[in-house]
């Protein structure tokens, strides 16, 4: 049936409008047939210790967000880094902030604090789980570098007064994955120990020294296990994993701050070197909050980051990443008191708050 002269128009103009909108989106770098409706699949991956804040984020946010689909993996902080690098991840969830270097040789990258978190040091030392021994960042330093090996050396007696400690030898476990945990670790023995630091310093990965019965172990569930089937272990856990370790049973030390207090990671003893620290934190909110000054400071305290690309792979991801992030840094988001209580996280403080949005909104 021919068509009349109104029709033929009318079809006309509806096919120049769809070409129009064709080059427009695709000018945009957007897919044809895109729209506001369009879901998008966010990727966060890295740090074990991140992990169970953004599986605890993933749900609420979705529901509010029908349009973003985020997909969580616990892969290790040096895999979320290096993923975010590279684009496979939009997210790289890192308890460590970037080296100079990746800053140098990738510019657009951006270290954003979430939340403020910290990491217990335990143990799993028959009748003793539940004496919270004190240990010392030399102490540790020595029975990583393999230098104090028993359970009863001098060094461990001389800061437990009292306490009958086994001549069994110790077992240290450490992240065998490149880890933000091994990162913030290493940073305390570092800074509390200079032999530690002149000879092997810290990062992600570190060149573990050849230790007797020393054993590895992936992600924080990975240390968790390994210490709770190996008697006379010592592990560094991020506190994210509380639960966990209390679950097994395992004991929590008492660490040396600065000020040579033992003290436990609490939310008191965690904001007080919070307190410290924060003030200092530059603009690109790379900074070490590890061995803070202080009475009552926690020794291993630090930002939890997300290691985002600036330039995203499309302007709809750009908008994605910058909201859902956006959210997170909200004392009335991902902020919010039931969700750091859950974890053990201490909220951003508003003035690093403030410096996490400054960057968040230079995603695009």
């Amino acid at each position: 049936m021919p068509r009349s002269p109104q029709t033929v128009t009318r079809i006309a103009r509806s096919l120049f409008k769809g070409a129009v909108l064709a080059g427009a989106v695709a000018a945009f770098g957007l897919p044809v047939g895109a729209s506001a409706n369009s879901t998008v699949t966010v990727l966060e991956t890295g740090s074990s210790l991140l992990y169970p804040l953004f599986n605890l984020w993933v749900p609420p946010y979705t529901r509010a967000h029908p349009n973003v689909r985020i997909t969580t993996q616990s892969t290790g902080s040096g895999t979320g880094i290096a993923q975010a690098v590279s684009g496979v991840a939009q997210i790289g969830a890192s308890d460590a902030y970037l080296s100079d270097a990746l800053v140098r040789q990738h510019p657009g990258m951006l270290s954003i604090p979430l939340a403020i978190s910290s990491q217990m040091v335990n143990y799993n030392v028959p009748g003793l789980n539940r004496d919270h021994l004190r240990l010392s960042g030399p102490v540790l330093a020595g029975i990583y570098s393999g230098k104090i090996t028993r359970w009863d050396d001098a060094a461990i007696v001389r800061i437990n007064h009292g306490v009958k400690l086994p001549h069994n030898l110790i077992v240290p476990v450490h992240r065998s994955d490149g880890s933000g945990d091994t990162f913030i670790f290493t940073q305390y023995l570092s800074d509390s120990t200079p032999s530690w630091n002149s000879a092997l310093g810290y990062g992600t990965t570190v060149s573990w020294p050849p230790v007797r019965n020393g054993i590895g172990a992936i992600g924080n569930p990975g240390m968790v296990q390994a210490l709770q089937t190996t008697p006379y272990s010592v592990a560094y856990v991020g506190v994210s994993y509380k639960k966990e370790v209390d679950k097994a049973e395992l004991g929590e030390a008492r660490l040396e701050n600065r000020a040579g207090r033992f003290v436990l990671p609490t939310t008191r003893t965690v904001m007080a070197a919070a307190a410290k620290m924060v003030p200092k934190t530059p603009a690109d909110q790379r900074i070490s909050l590890i061995f803070a000054p202080g009475d009552e400071s926690y020794p291993i305290i630090n930002y939890e980051y997300a290691i985002v690309d600036k330039k995203q792979s499309t302007p709809e991801m750009g908008h994605a990443v910058r909201e859902l992030l956006g959210w997170a840094i909200e004392a009335r988001g991902g902020n919010a008191a039931h969700f750091m209580k859950e974890v053990n996280f201490v909220p951003l403080p508003k003035s690093v708050a403030k410096l996490s949005r400054r960057q968040i909104d230079q995603i695009r």
